[in-house]
């Protein structure tokens, strides 16, 4: 094989992640995957798409000094784009040798893992694994918040990409509730499936892309957070009707991130007070969270996810309907919908993770009467590098929209 010589980019990327080691007071940093399992060690390693992955491997950033590698014999090759000194193994007696050599001199290592597993999104090494290098003599931290840091944030381009495409998903959502609209005056059929259509045509004329299209629930559908409207599955749409729909999609060029809102209709010309009451419920929790975000990063306070999910939280349930609150506030976006950063979460999952600059998540309360309706109004939040807190796709909903006025 051809030596191949680590690109500027890569020093740069390791020497940056030995700084945050050292600010963390953390030995090292022990990457480890097998059959690209730990996305996480894909992504930051930049493991190339077109190499197998059919056996375990070991690659070891130290605070200080040179990074070391430990792979096995037959695929000896697949770290090479890396910097460091190769340790090959062959039989499962030279790995357990071999990692503690790789390991020699380091008290602390952080992992893909999750005390507990508090936060199943970063537990992507095994417990077995983890008992092996705990057997090794090291301890095993969490590489949460640095997973997040080198994961998670986005580049100016994507921030700037992101704004273009917020904006154009507003202007979908208009067109979305005129093309109902349109319908139910004109008395022709139009189902759940057919506004899902409509939205998807409307990504594809804006070379917007999505990993699944979008969403439109009507009345009792509506009560499910994660209803999904098929060919075959679908529901009508008629006057007096509840209409909720969830917009996601990223601009079609590597390295976009997605948008992802929601808002809610009536389809009449005056919208029904029991939907009016819930929807500045939910609304003034996303507010409370937004605001409590703005006033937090101006005084310099650390954020966590879980800070956010407790304060929104808190508005449903003083206002009664905290059990019809029954997922998390918000999610991480990246490249990815659902990413690898901080969710909002105190409810699903305590996610104690701080949210840091150049990250983006969904702020998306919602109460749900099952079998009845539900209202979820989601905003995206982005925060700058100078803790600015941005919603990209301003104005927010302000209440339910009144389809046939």
């Amino acid at each position: 094989m051809t030596e191949i010589t680590p690109s500027q980019a890569t020093i740069d990327k390791i020497k940056a992640i030995q700084s945050a080691l050292r600010d963390q007071k953390i030995d090292g940093w022990l990457f480890y995957d097998f059959w690209k399992r730990n996305e996480f060690a894909q992504r930051i390693l930049e493991y190339p798409k077109h190499i197998l992955n059919t056996r375990r491997f070991f690659y070891l950033i130290p605070a200080q000094g040179e990074p070391k590698k430990l792979v096995h014999s037959i695929e000896r090759w697949n770290l090479d784009h890396l910097p460091g000194e190769k340790t090959i193994f062959l039989s499962w007696q030279s790995l357990e040798q071999g990692l503690k050599k790789l390991l020699s001199g380091v008290k602390s290592v952080a992992m893909e893992y999750s005390p507990g597993n508090a936060i199943p999104y970063i537990s992507k090494v095994d417990a077995g694994t983890v008992e092996t290098v705990r057997k090794a003599g090291v301890n095993v931290v969490s590489s949460m918040d640095l997973a997040q840091y080198f994961e998670s944030r986005w580049s100016d381009e994507a921030y700037f990409d992101n704004l273009d495409t917020a904006a154009i998903l507003h202007s979908i959502v208009y067109k979305t509730f005129t093309f109902m609209g349109d319908k139910i005056k004109g008395r022709e059929r139009v189902t759940e499936y057919d506004v899902q259509q409509f939205m998807q045509k409307q990504f594809e004329a804006n070379d917007l892309i999505t990993y699944e299209a979008p969403n439109c629930s009507v009345n009792a559908n509506s009560g499910n957070p994660h209803y999904e409207p098929t060919k075959e599955v679908h529901s009508e749409l008629r006057e007096g009707d509840f209409v909720l729909i969830d917009l996601w999609a990223k601009k079609n060029k590597p390295g976009s991130t997605y948008n992802d809102i929601t808002w809610v209709g009536y389809m009449g010309t005056s919208v029904p007070e029991k939907y009016t009451k819930i929807f500045n419920v939910v609304k003034n929790a996303r507010d409370a969270a937004a605001d409590f975000l703005k006033k937090s990063y101006a005084e310099k306070k650390t954020v966590r996810g879980c800070d956010v999910d407790d304060v929104a939280r808190n508005v449903i349930v003083q206002a009664g309907y905290g059990e019809y609150f029954i997922h998390r506030t918000g999610h991480s976006i990246t490249e990815d919908l659902h990413g690898s950063g901080a969710n909002m979460d105190n409810l699903e999952t305590r996610d104690e993770r701080t949210i840091i600059p150049q990250t983006s998540f969904s702020i998306e309360p919602g109460i749900y009467f099952m079998g009845d309706f539900g209202i979820r109004s989601e905003i995206n939040v982005y925060i700058s590098k100078k803790n600015e807190v941005i919603v990209p796709g301003e104005p927010r909903q302000q209440e339910v929209m009144a389809i046939l006025r």
